[in-house]
């Protein structure tokens, strides 16, 4: 026999017992389709993720104090404008494209009897090229504001929501209260959607100089002024390392670190920690991806009890069968194709389903972009054959093993 009469012997004993055969695809179905949803929600997270990073800008370092690791070392020297400055030098840190710098103080921002409490970022010009992040209307700092230490301020779309009653209101012109003291408004940033990482639409962005000066007393030991926090722009992705070397090296010297664990400062590498995010979400997507294929386990068990419960009707048929010829392989592809058949129009089925829930969970979440992969359809197909094949088989070989003689009697 050959194998296009399999197909139609075994399709043929498929329809028979059409809702029995649609019963025992379901398992198939739903493993599939569970496991297609959930390695395109893991994939859409993690897109979702390295999006929000490169949203922070591109190829980005973040140098901040910290408490030491090891050592006798008790105490932690601020980081300062002269330290940035220096880093900044081609000639100190030949990797870093530039530095922003960052000195946050907290704040009473009004206008009128609205009132907003919130840290206010004293910043340098550059940070909205190093963050990526332009003015929606108006202007960003100039460095002639921080010369004279201007009392200017550019507000998030949250404050001006918060302050003004209406996020696209453009408050340029307008004079504001931090702290006591009048500023005016010289722009407003373009709107972030909200992350993982808050709301950064909160913010107020003040000349670093103005925040150092005259909302705070933040001289230092060096003649220059503390720090927060270094956004450090290095000249390239591949460059990155290098620059934190560089910086750590730099920032080690000036704060007399002698041992290693002693540093008061961390350096996070944007890369790194993509990198290690993207490690976990990744983990927790084939740990999801193989819950959801115990499914699929249980489907193949389905498909084989059937198969079983198939042999054991068809008795007197596989007898019959025998009896005028056909062999016990022809037997044996019969019931096999019948078995490869339910799971292969279960995994098709699965993956539509799970290709609609994409569909679906990107329209519910627009921040998320779900797709259907190849690779996660072609694992879909395969996985789903072999479940046919391999719970198939057994059922499969016990019906060509009967004697034609016993199966005749059978009753």
């Amino acid at each position: 026999m050959n194998l296009l009469e399999a197909c139609r012997i075994a399709l043929s004993g498929l329809a028979t017992n059409r809702l029995r055969a649609i019963l025992t695809t379901l398992g198939i179905i739903i493993g599939v389709s569970a496991v297609i949803g959930l390695v395109s929600l893991g994939r859409g997270v993690e897109g979702y993720i390295a999006g929000e990073f490169e949203a922070l800008g591109s190829n980005v370092l973040f140098v901040f104090s910290s408490a030491p690791t090891a050592g006798l070392r008790d105490t932690i020297q601020p980081l300062t404008t002269v330290e940035g400055a220096a880093l900044a030098n081609p000639a100190v840190a030949p990797s870093i494209r530039q530095l922003a710098m960052e000195f946050q103080v907290f704040g009473s921002v009004v206008y009128g009897s609205k009132r907003v409490a919130l840290a206010v970022s004293g910043v340098t010009p550059n940070y909205q090229a190093v963050r990526n992040w332009q003015p929606r209307d108006g202007a960003f700092i100039s460095q002639e504001d921080i010369d004279r230490a201007g009392r200017v301020v550019v507000l998030g779309t949250t404050v001006v929501d918060r302050l003004f009653g209406d996020k696209t209101f453009d408050p340029v012109g307008k004079t504001i209260r931090i702290n006591d003291r009048t500023f005016t408004v010289i722009g407003v940033m373009t709107e972030r959607a909200s992350s993982f990482l808050g709301d950064e639409n909160n913010v107020v962005f003040i000349p670093i100089s103005t925040a150092q000066t005259r909302l705070a007393r933040a001289r230092t030991r060096d003649g220059g002024y503390r720090v927060d926090v270094f956004h450090v722009q290095a000249a390239s992705k591949e460059a990155m390392s290098a620059a934190s070397r560089e910086i750590e090296t730099y920032l080690s010297a000036a704060h007399n670190v002698t041992f290693q664990g002693e540093q008061d400062f961390s350096i996070i590498n944007q890369a790194d920690l993509l990198e290690s995010l993207g490690q976990i979400t990744g983990i927790l997507t084939a740990f999801l991806a193989l819950i959801a294929g115990i499914s699929l386990l249980v489907g193949g068990i389905g498909i084989m009890n059937i198969m079983l419960v198939s042999v054991t009707e068809r008795t007197q048929e596989i007898g019959l069968r025998k009896a005028v010829g056909a062999r016990a392989g022809d037997i044996l592809l019969q019931f096999l194709i019948e078995s490869v058949v339910l799971s292969v129009i279960g995994g098709l089925i699965g993956i539509s389903i799970g290709w609609a829930l994409a569909q679906v969970g990107t329209a519910l979440i627009p921040q998320l972009t779900l797709a259907v992969s190849l690779d996660a359809v072609l694992l879909a197909t395969v996985v789903s054959t072999f479940i046919g094949v391999f719970f198939g088989l057994y059922p499969a070989s016990r019906a060509a093993r009967m004697k034609p003689i016993d199966a005749l009697r059978f009753e």
